[in-house]
């Protein structure tokens, strides 16, 4: 009878953890190219595959945050500034793919006749407080000898910055891709006066596991980091970028060609170019070195209390061990 009753809690056991590893690997993503980039794996079923059960979840970019806060999602593809946001209240992230950086498509935009950042002496910002486009254009006031107390910061979410501009109540916004597109486009002669291809290495996106599924499933984000990577070397083939583009700009709703012309504003990054991205330095195209300037970035302005280390986020052993 003991015997008998062993063998059925052993099975029950099983049982559960066999329904553990059947729930899919849920991976938060939203509409920068360097996400929706992972459309292609999905469409192409390269998850499956490779034996993963994975669950591509779309959001707004704030929305993915807090669902990988909330611990509703296993992974999000996220600005590494905003990884370090997530963890710093509870358990760290883990870093395991490098993704891109922004190389143009994160702008600072002037509102007609405004010219320079210069020219933004007195005069009214709107951005989102304490997210990308704040830190881009601190840096773009340093640049030109000015800082924040030159200028007055109005917020703005990112998503009602052309509505903004063009009502005349800024005389400058800063938005990422596609939402710069739009304010371009909305507001006749508007025009770009400072871009993330100013200061490369500033905004780099990674994929950010919750700490507890990557415990449970390495060799899965092993799998997935690579997935990714297969990913940009699908979209940097000319035999089949065409076809990679319009899998994205299907996912967002965006016209094919013109969504090209926008692609070269994110830095896409090959396995090899990760791996250099992982030397240690202070430098800005240094994951290391940009995360240094975020972490900095987000204790001066009150996101967090406490410096958060690089190096407690990020798992440079995954893409080190990718071929």
């Amino acid at each position: 009878m003991k015997l008998k009753t062993l063998l059925i809690i052993a099975l029950i056991g099983l049982a559960g953890l066999a329904g553990t590893r059947a729930d899919p690997i849920k991976i938060g993503y939203s509409d920068w190219p360097g996400y929706t980039v992972m459309e292609v794996a999905k469409q192409k079923g390269w998850f499956k595959d490779a034996g993963l059960d994975v669950d591509m979840v779309w959001f707004d970019y704030n929305a993915s945050i807090d669902a990988l806060s909330a611990g509703k999602i296993d992974a999000d593809m996220i600005v590494a500034s905003d990884a370090m946001v997530a963890g710093s209240s509870g358990a760290k992230t883990k870093i395991v793919c490098l993704v891109d950086y922004s190389e143009g498509s994160d702008m600072i935009i002037g509102a007609p006749g405004v010219d320079s950042i210069k020219d933004l002496k007195g005069k009214k910002v709107g951005v989102e407080l304490t997210l990308v486009e704040h830190m881009l254009l601190l840096q773009a006031l340093k640049v030109n000898g000015m800082s924040q107390s030159d200028i007055t910061l109005v917020g703005t979410a990112t998503e009602k910055t052309p509505q903004t501009l063009a009502s005349g109540q800024v005389s400058a916004i800063g938005a990422w891709y596609p939402i710069s597109s739009q304010a371009l486009t909305q507001v006749p002669n508007s025009k770009k006066l400072f871009t993330s291809a100013d200061a490369k290495g500033l905004i780099f996106d990674v994929i950010a596991v919750n700490p507890a599924s990557y415990a449970g499933h390495k060799e899965d984000w092993a799998k997935i980091t690579a997935i990714y990577y297969k990913c940009v070397n699908y979209l940097m083939d000319p035999a089949t970028r065409d076809d990679a583009i319009k899998i994205m700009a299907a996912k967002v709703g965006a016209d094919p060609v013109q969504y090209a012309k926008n692609v070269p504003g994110t830095h896409f990054l090959t396995l090899p170019e990760a791996k250099a991205c992982l030397k240690k330095s202070d430098d800005m195209l240094s994951i290391y070195g940009s995360m240094k300037i975020s972490d900095k970035f987000n204790l001066d302005n009150g996101v967090y209390k406490e410096p958060q280390k690089p190096k407690d986020y990020l798992v440079p052993s995954v893409i080190m061990g990718l071929n």
